[in-house]
């Protein structure tokens, strides 16, 4: 995937300016990722398009996409289904975070600025305000723009490429761990954790605290 949400977009109502194509894609990746669509739901594409308010083209664009990254199966004579989650699945995911994420982290380490660490350390705020008021949506919303932000210190293109197609998949699994409390709060201190190994240019630091938010969530999920 080459295009990558900026923090200006809501993924729930994507921008006018951007294409259709790539409306319908937000749009729709932001119903799997919360849930609203059930994983191993059928959906049938008129109902998609009702859903969106959009046209067949750009609905059939983004189904394809968004199969090709994971997150829909294209059964044939049946339709198009949610794909489900497995345990087998969100393990991978972990393996593929620790060596993707770790990098991200490192290279981020080298390059934040001031105003990236108060950028990452108001979305944190943000994050915990929206788990204070058990608004899950807003959580994973601010979430994502948080790691997207990371991604977009460390400066390569490529790998944030990849991590959003990680993240996407990643946040159906985190999705059903945010009713546990004890989780959301160990997420804060994580990304503090995080944030201060990036302020102090610490590059193994740096790769820990993103060790252990990853453990975390492994933690979180296992005990769901």
């Amino acid at each position: 995937m080459s295009e990558s949400v900026t923090e200006s977009v809501n993924p729930a109502n994507p921008e006018k300016s951007l294409s259709l194509n790539e409306q319908a894609y937000l749009a729709f990746r932001y119903r799997l990722t919360t849930l609203r669509y059930k994983p191993g739901e059928y959906l049938n594409t008129a109902q998609v398009m009702d859903d969106l308010e959009m046209g067949r083209t750009p609905i059939n664009q983004a189904i394809h996409r968004l199969a090709t990254e994971g997150l829909l199966q294209i059964i044939p004579r049946k339709g198009v289904m949610v794909a489900p989650l497995s345990i087998d699945d969100a393990l991978e995911l972990i393996e593929v975070r620790l060596v993707n994420e770790t990098l991200c982290a490192e290279l981020a380490s080298q390059k934040a600025s001031e105003s990236h660490i108060q950028q990452l350390r108001d979305l944190n705020q943000q994050i915990a305000l929206a788990g204070k008021s058990r608004n899950r949506e807003k959580m994973m919303l601010l979430d994502r723009e948080f790691h997207q932000v990371l991604a977009d210190i460390a400066g390569n293109r490529r790998l944030s490429d990849i991590l959003s197609v990680i993240h996407a998949q990643t946040q159906r699994f985190w999705a059903t761990t945010l009713s546990n409390r004890d989780h959301i709060d160990e997420v804060i201190d994580e990304h503090n954790e995080i944030i201060n190994a990036l302020a102090s240019g610490d590059k193994q630091h740096a790769a820990s605290a993103t060790q252990a938010h990853i453990f975390s969530f492994k933690r979180a999920l296992i005990l769901t």
